[in-house]
């Protein structure tokens, strides 16, 4: 399949979500500095994407910044109150948001565009009864002693496990995102001429009452997952994943190790059935990818961040289509 280039006339709204790599590295503090230059460097090729003509939504992740707010409230709580997870949730996606926006602004002011960009703190509807509830896995937050980690689980009834041979970790439930509460206020402002960052860290997880309202509930919600769900009700054409690696892989750091430049959404599904992708890295933007094109999406790119000109162009990135 010939790989067609990129261009906002044939893909003019499209959602572009950053890995956790694009905030902060392996072997890094996390620190303010640190951040910024991460998102500084993934912003100019964001700015790039923008000042060609697309209207674009960004999504980001929040994984090392929520476990900096689960260790600040763990070192604070004798004199702090904790805060539950979605609310450390809210705090990482208002504060990455501000830093993706102003960051972005920076790099479009430098290119002599003037745009508006707007951080919409977004909450994402899951299944009060979703399966995920039952059987926490996402690792979250700091390392405890075994003897801490026996203490937690009976005065908090956290769920804890080992964490290969580091100590033990909070696990938190992952449950799938339904719909997206802000989804027509992002589409108002996206349709103004605005750029919006919205559903950082998978967003804020709540549930509907009976009643009609809204509650926070305590879990993390996969970030490509998020991206797939409002990319889809937002009617985005195009969904843009940023990692760590160029292109997705078969037989990934084996010798017979291969990039996989175009798929068919039945290929793809191949691949993934056949355990091809890591749970917890590929399969969810496989999986996400999917769910985007089953919805009326026409176009899923997954590369690196620096490598965006390129794959724009239709000369590198794994090109996934319906």
């Amino acid at each position: 399949m010939p790989i067609i280039h990129i261009d906002p006339v044939r893909y003019p709204k499209v959602v572009i979500a950053l890995g956790g790599n694009a905030l902060i590295r392996p072997g890094e503090a996390g620190t303010l500095e640190e951040q910024r230059r991460r998102i500084s460097a993934a912003m100019a090729h964001t700015a790039d994407l923008v000042t060609a003509g697309f209207a674009a939504v960004i999504t980001h992740g929040n994984g090392p910044m929520v476990g900096q707010l689960l260790l600040q409230m763990e070192c604070a709580r004798a004199t702090v109150p904790p805060m539950p997870l979605f609310m450390c949730d809210a705090d990482s996606e208002g504060s990455l948001g501000y830093l993706i926006q102003q960051c972005l602004v920076n790099e479009l002011h430098r290119r002599g565009q003037e745009r508006g960009v707007a951080t919409v703190v977004t909450q994402v509807v899951v299944a009060a009864d979703d399966p995920a509830f039952n059987f926490p896995d996402k690792p979250i937050g700091p390392f405890y002693s075994e003897v801490e980690a026996t203490r937690l689980k009976t005065e908090r009834g956290w769920h804890l496990a080992e964490d290969a041979g580091r100590g033990w970790r909070r696990l938190a439930p992952s449950p799938r995102p339904i719909t997206i509460v802000e989804q027509k206020i992002i589409a108002y402002l996206l349709d103004g001429g605005i750029i919006v960052i919205a559903a950082g860290g998978g967003g804020v997880p709540v549930i509907r009452l009976p009643n009609g309202e809204f509650r926070g509930v305590e879990a993390v919600i996969d970030k490509d997952r998020a991206s797939a769900v409002l990319a889809a009700e937002i009617r985005a054409n195009l969904m843009i994943s940023l990692t760590a690696v160029e292109y997705v892989y078969a037989d990934y750091l084996q010798p017979g190790q291969r990039p996989l430049k175009t798929l068919t959404a039945a290929e793809a599904r191949k691949y993934l059935e056949e355990g091809q992708f890591a749970p917890g890295s590929m399969a969810p933007k496989i999986e996400s990818a999917l769910d985007f094109l089953a919805r009326g999406g026409a176009r899923v790119l997954i590369t690196q961040a620096e490598k965006l000109p390129e794959a724009l162009q239709g000369r590198t990135g794994t090109h996934i289509f319906p």
